[in-house]
């Protein structure tokens, strides 16, 4: 019998492209960047399979291209993709609150409490990266409480389409965010299931209004 075969890389791999990932959608690593996996495997202190393995993973969410014999490059934010993200994310994430009006895990509840005072805190440091990892939480926590915790899942690598664009959207508009936040938790704790979906509709329309600014300052970013 032939011995079954262990992967060893997997761990080193999801590590490798959560960074570049990160990186990606904060635009540390922006549009055009071509991304070396000689280098990469040196910069993590891996062997070349995992920053390979997390190429691949990257590319199948298409934040990157491989180019036969020419490489991987970070691909420019594309609105069409975004706007088919927005629309499966809003599909879902309305479903999510309206489905947490309906009952809600109490230990969810506090941690969104906890979050959204974090996330105003950064948002009066103009601290973006961390104001954007808040509200990732924020929508995972309202998913997990609401006892969908898949659904979340189900849009986390297609929300990285939003997310950039959403990184250049931040300055200035973070507290409004809160706010937005506080609206969707607000008709939970009613349990008015339509109302939650419309400020859920409400706070991710927020990006159809910032975008037309945003590809006007930063065309270069944008295909």
């Amino acid at each position: 019998m032939d011995a079954i075969r262990v992967p060893t890389s997997g761990s080193a791999a999801q590590k490798v492209e959560a960074e570049l990932r990160r990186a990606i959608v904060t635009l540390a690593l922006p549009p055009g960047t071509r991304l070396s996996e000689a280098e990469i495997a040196e910069r993590h202190g891996v062997s070349r399979q995992p920053v390979r393995e997390a190429l691949i993973g990257l590319a199948r969410t298409r934040l990157v291209e491989i180019l036969p014999q020419r490489g991987t490059v970070v691909v420019r934010i594309s609105v069409k993709k975004m706007m088919e993200a927005r629309f499966v994310r809003e599909a879902i994430e309305t479903a999510v609150a309206r489905r947490a009006a309906g009952g809600f895990d109490a230990n969810a509840r506090t941690r969104i409490d906890d979050l959204l005072d974090l996330q105003a805190k950064a948002a009066a440091r103009g601290a973006h990266e961390t104001f954007q990892h808040y509200d990732e939480m924020f929508h995972m926590a309202l998913a997990e409480g609401a006892g969908c915790a898949l659904a979340w899942e189900a849009i986390a690598d297609i929300k990285a389409h939003m997310d950039r664009a959403c990184h250049l959207t931040l300055k200035g508009s973070m507290a409004p965010l809160v706010d937005q936040h506080r609206a969707i938790i607000a008709a939970v704790d009613a349990g008015d299931g339509d109302a939650a979906a419309e400020a859920m509709r409400q706070h991710l329309s927020e990006i159809l209004r910032a975008l037309p600014k945003v590809e006007t300052e930063h065309p270069d970013l944008f295909e």
